[in-house]
């Protein structure tokens, strides 16, 4: 079963026992969460949620990602600035695709 989940201004696509990356959600290691916003269920398509239909999983881990760098600089001036940054993220295992 297949589902599509809408998320961190992200749709997904999950399946039973995916490990899926999202935007950072309230939470700790273990805890159980649960996805509402489901845009499809195998061959059903909802307008524009399936009624009724839940994703849900635990969560494996709240980490951050690789480092990227940015560098600023203004023309014509001595301006320059680095600045680094790192995305919050949210490890979740699916276990459960109600529809």
């Amino acid at each position: 079963m297949i589902a599509i989940i809408k998320t961190g201004g992200k749709q997904l696509l999950v399946k039973k026992d995916d490990v899926i990356y999202i935007e950072k959600v309230e939470g700790n290691q273990g805890d159980k969460i649960t996805f509402s916003e489901v845009l499809l269920v195998d061959k059903k398509i909802g307008t524009p949620f399936v009624k009724g239909a839940v994703v849900s999983g635990i969560i494996e881990k709240q980490g951050k990602g690789k480092k990227i760098v940015v560098y600023r600089h203004n023309a014509k001036s001595t301006h320059k600035r680095k600045l680094g940054h790192r995305q919050p993220y949210t490890r979740v295992k699916i276990d459960e695709i109600k529809g």
